[in-house]
Parts: C-alpha cells; sequence; structure tokens
C-alpha cells in the first residue's frame, strides 16, 4: 500500500496527491503513468505522473473527480493508503534536442504536460508553452508551466485570466510569430483533435498523449485501441503518445461516450450515498 503524504486542491474536482512510491519515483520519466486501486472494489484507474521527488520517494498525481473511482480517490486523506499503485507504465516520451517546441495544454492535461516540458527543456530546447482552461479557477500549474517555459501564454474560454480565447488561438500566434520544429499536445480529446488539425495546417511535427481512453492499462482489456495511421494501437502500451496527424480523432470520440450515460449513473449515485 502507499500512503499520501500530501494533497492540494486545484479547484473543487482537481486534487493533487503526492504519494510515497520510492521505487516509481527513481525510475519514471515523462509521459509514464501509473495504475492505481483504491480499494479491493475499486476499478483500475490509470493516472500520468505529474511530478517525482527521488530525495523523497514520492510521486504526485492531479486527478480530476469524474467518475467514483476517481471520487474515492480524492476523498482519501494525509496519511491514508492506496491499495495497489503499479507503475511505471506505458513508453516514455522521446525527448532529443530539436530546436523549438510548442506545448499545449488544456485543463486537467497540464499535469502530465509538465514533465515534458521539464524534460524538453533540460534536452536544451526553446519551449513554449499555452495552457488554457474554461475559466481562471480551471488553470492548474501556472507557476510550474512558466518555470521551465521561455514564454508561457494563458488561455481561458471567458477571458477571467490570461487572454480570451481557445488553446489554438495561442497556438496559431505563436506559429504565425515564429518557426516551431514539434508541437505536443495533451488535454480533451476534442481539444487534441483540433490542435492537430492546426499544426497539420502548418506542416508542423505533433505528438498527442491519448491517455484519456486508458482503462486497464495492460493492454489486456482490449479498450483502449485506437487508430494511428490506419493500425490499431493499444494506448496503454504502445503510447500514450502518438503521432497527433495519424490519430483518427473522430473513432477516438466516438468511443469515449459509449459508456458515458453509465457513468454519469454511477457517480450519482455514489455522490447521494455520501450525504446520506
Amino acid at each position: 500500500m502507499n500512503r499520501i503524504v500530501g494533497k492540494h486542491f486545484f479547484s473543487e474536482r482537481v486534487i493533487g496527491l503526492t504519494v510515497e512510491a520510492p521505487e516509481i519515483a527513481k525510475s519514471r520519466k515523462a509521459g509514464h503513468f501509473v495504475i492505481v486501486r483504491v480499494d479491493e472494489k475499486g476499478e483500475r484507474i490509470p493516472l500520468t505522473i505529474a511530478d517525482a521527488d527521488i530525495n523523497q520517494g514520492t510521486i504526485t498525481l492531479v486527478i480530476q473527480v469524474v467518475g467514483v473511482s476517481s471520487a474515492k480517490l480524492t476523498a482519501l486523506e494525509l496519511g491514508d493508503h492506496i491499495l495497489d499503485l503499479v507503475g511505471p507504465l506505458g513508453q516514455a516520451t522521446h525527448v532529443e534536442r530539436v530546436g523549438t517546441v510548442l506545448a499545449a495544454g488544456g485543463g486537467v492535461g497540464v499535469a502530465p504536460l509538465l514533465p515534458i516540458i521539464k524534460a524538453f527543456k533540460q534536452a536544451g530546447n526553446k519551449v513554449i508553452s499555452v495552457i488554457a482552461a474554461r475559466n481562471k479557477d480551471l488553470i492548474i500549474l501556472e507557476d510550474e508551466v512558466a518555470k521551465y517555459s521561455d514564454e508561457l501564454i494563458v488561455m481561458t474560454d471567458d477571458g477571467s485570466h490570461g487572454v480570451k480565447g481557445l488553446v489554438t488561438h495561442g497556438m496559431e500566434q505563436i506559429i504565425q510569430r515564429e518557426r516551431v520544429n514539434l508541437a505536443i499536445t495533451i488535454g480533451p480529446a476534442i481539444m487534441m483533435k483540433f490542435c492537430s488539425q492546426l499544426t497539420q495546417k502548418y506542416n508542423i511535427p505533433t505528438v498527442a498523449s491519448l491517455n484519456t481512453i486508458m482503462v486497464d492499462g495492460t493492454g489486456m482489456c482490449g479498450a483502449c485501441r485506437v487508430s494511428v495511421g490506419g493500425k490499431t494501437k493499444f494506448v496503454c502500451v504502445d503510447g500514450p503518445e502518438f503521432d497527433a496527424h495519424q490519430v483518427d480523432f473522430e473513432e477516438m470520440l466516438t468511443r469515449l461516450k459509449a459508456y458515458k450515460r453509465e457513468e454519469n449513473e454511477a457517480i450519482a449515485s455514489y455522490l447521494a450515498s455520501q450525504k446520506q
């Protein structure tokens, strides 16, 4: 079991947990994720490692409450234990010196993007980051992203913080201003789709992290199947990062809706039981 030693509220529904996991902290790289099971009756859920401290032997996970398992996980307090935590899993981000890297993150996607930004900056690249959310309260890790970026642009749908507009608006401003050698996008599937369409228009190589579609995390359940370049890939073992211009986002978006009704019913029932 892994003990929780830190808890931070980014917003009412987005929580950061610092968890004791010394072996994972030592071996994880940018792009890696873990599989978490809160209790014996809990489902397995994948969470990208947002940060790690080798000296303290801890990793940081950022969780958005969307279902029963994430609600149970974020309800844990300091000193509580997570039953199972396995990792690091997946393929690490391929990091090299390419020139100028444009990193685009939306909502909770900024958390898994942060270690990637840090890795590309440490590899000697110029890193320009664009992070976005619906409003000011949903912007996370702004200071941390700024620390490892040569430039940071913050976008909000309602203009309550930074610049009013979508993440693609901020990206295009940079693309039209200077040469971008690589783009990386992490966030909601619909956001990554439009980021990919934008960079394809400008012939900029682009990587998208598809962690939102993972379930089991080992390739056994098959739930994370995606079509990449006309071939079937499994996000948890082949990814989570792929050439964004080769991803069939329409197929992915359709599959993400498959159990939406059941998920909504489950979380509504769980929250109602907590109030009794």
